[in-house]
């Protein structure tokens, strides 16, 4: 069974004529319904002849054998061609069956009622297009059996076809979202895309005033809104506000745009100071600026004998510089140049006096030398250490002693000097003091002590030598 239904209005017009649902044909339900010819139209021929229902009201038919009203018959959906109806079953439907639902249409002012389907329909929603806009009509939908047209649902509220309002959007393009920065001279051309139905009036100002039609042109279409200046000036520089209207609604986008040129030069220059192979500026920023902030000042140097320009700083921020390694016996101008984004400044300030680099005599200034006193008493970096040996093999005694000046060395065994004796002989060299006891014997054992002596002072290490006797 079908559900649904879409239909056209009656081309004839809702008040043009009118028709009795009680005596709508029992056919069967379709879900497309050609739309009910007009009463004025010649009927056709061909057409097959279908008995009519007799109606509700007919005295001679029971009360059971038609159905009752629809229920809850509501608008579901309207637009600007069509609306769409729906309604509930029934609660009684008759002995005999139901064959479907009759839609008709009454037109505000007028009193017959129009059938939409000319057959009964087995749906339960039903469609009506190709409406036009401004349409105001009532709807009623019966229930149909074999018996005849049962009492109709009544839509209580006006059905008015308007047309649908989309509510105006402006869609500022991703550049134009930040400055829009265009150089003097230069064309300004803004396309702003926007969304509304119906139309909407656009309308453009400039810093809260009305544009200037000599220099600014607009042309608005159905979806968007162009700003077209042919040869912007500085005082095209400012706020654009595109406004955009539709029946109460209305919708806004600011545009920022900056006009700019090249700066002026720096009102002055001066030389403060020169020393060595150095020079110091200092100048003042321009009156002008170019509608735009600087990116910071260039510095150029030329000296007098070749007079050609050699950049020497680049984007200097503040308002002084030192220019360095200039060459000894030159002299120098200077000058310098102001820059914004559209580039240097036309002219730039130059000095008036010259930057002379004289030689200056150089005088040699040895630095003075303080001679480090070295002097130390003596000290024992390494001392003796007690030592066994074994009769008839040499053994040796060694230590190590740091003084200056050099230090005399004396070797004793047990506290008497052994200088001079055979038996023993005594060496130093680079602070080693080693003493060789040639074939020693258990006679040689003892404490041997290392002295060593400057003016100083003195300092002394012992250790014991034990000479193992034969067994």
């Amino acid at each position: 069974m079908t559900e649904k239904a879409t239909l056209e209005a009656p081309a004839c017009g809702l008040e043009e004529t009118a028709s009795e649902s009680a005596r709508v044909p029992p056919t069967e339900p379709s879900g497309d319904t050609a739309p009910q010819e007009s009463a004025h139209q010649p009927p056709d021929p061909t057409a097959s002849a279908a008995p009519a229902a007799p109606t509700a009201t007919d005295p001679a038919l029971p009360r059971e054998d038609v159905p009752s009203a629809p229920l809850l018959l509501a608008v579901e959906d309207v637009s600007e061609s069509s609306v769409t109806v729906s309604w509930e079953p029934p609660e009684r439907l008759g002995r005999l069956g139901l064959q479907g639902y009759v839609l008709e249409l009454r037109r505000e002012g007028a009193l017959d009622w129009v059938p939409v389907n000319a057959r009964p329909m087995m749906v339960t929603q039903q469609t009506l297009r190709n409406l036009a806009v401004g349409d105001k009509f009532f709807v009623r939908v019966a229930a149909v059996s074999s018996a005849g047209a049962g009492p109709p649902a009544v839509l209580e509220q006006l059905v008015h076809i308007q047309e649908t309002i989309e509510a105006p959007k402006i869609r500022v393009p991703r550049h134009l979202r930040q400055t829009y920065i265009r150089q003097v001279g230069e064309s300004i051309n803004l396309q702003i895309p926007f969304q509304g139905n119906p139309k909407p009036q656009a309308s453009w100002t400039h810093n809260g005033h009305a544009l200037d039609s000599q220099r600014v042109s607009v042309r608005t279409g159905d979806q968007d809104s162009i700003l077209f200046i042919r040869s912007a000036q500085r005082s095209d520089s400012g706020c654009y506000e595109l406004t955009v209207q539709l029946k109460g609604l209305e919708a806004k986008a600011a545009i920022n745009i900056l006009v700019i040129e090249k700066p002026g030069p720096p009102s002055s220059i001066r030389l403060l100071d020169v020393w060595n192979c150095n020079a110091t500026l200092q100048w003042t920023p321009p009156q002008d600026t170019g509608n735009t902030e600087l990116l910071g000042y260039t510095v150029q140097k030329a000296d007098r004998k070749t007079r050609q320009w050699f950049t020497v700083i680049e984007r200097c921020r503040p308002t002084t510089c030192t220019v360095s390694d200039l060459i000894v016996g030159n002299s120098y101008s200077f000058r310098v140049f102001s820059e914004n984004l559209c580039g240097l400044s036309a002219s730039a300030a130059v000095t008036k006096e010259l930057a002379h680099i004289v030689k200056t005599d150089i005088v040699a200034k040895p630095k003075s030398f303080v001679e480090r006193d070295f002097s130390e008493a003596p000290s024992f970096t390494q001392p003796l250490a007690d030592h066994t040996s074994t009769p008839g093999y040499s053994t040796q005694l060694s230590c190590s002693v740091r003084a200056s000046p050099k230090a005399k060395i004396i070797w004793m065994k047990n506290k008497m000097d052994i200088q001079g004796d055979p038996k023993y002989r005594a060496l130093s060299e680079q602070g080693v003091c080693t003493l060789e006891i040639r074939k020693p014997s258990p006679f040689d054992s003892g404490v041997y002590t290392c002295k060593a002596i400057n003016v100083l002072g003195e300092a002394s290490v012992d250790c014991r030598l034990e000479v193992k006797g034969e067994d």
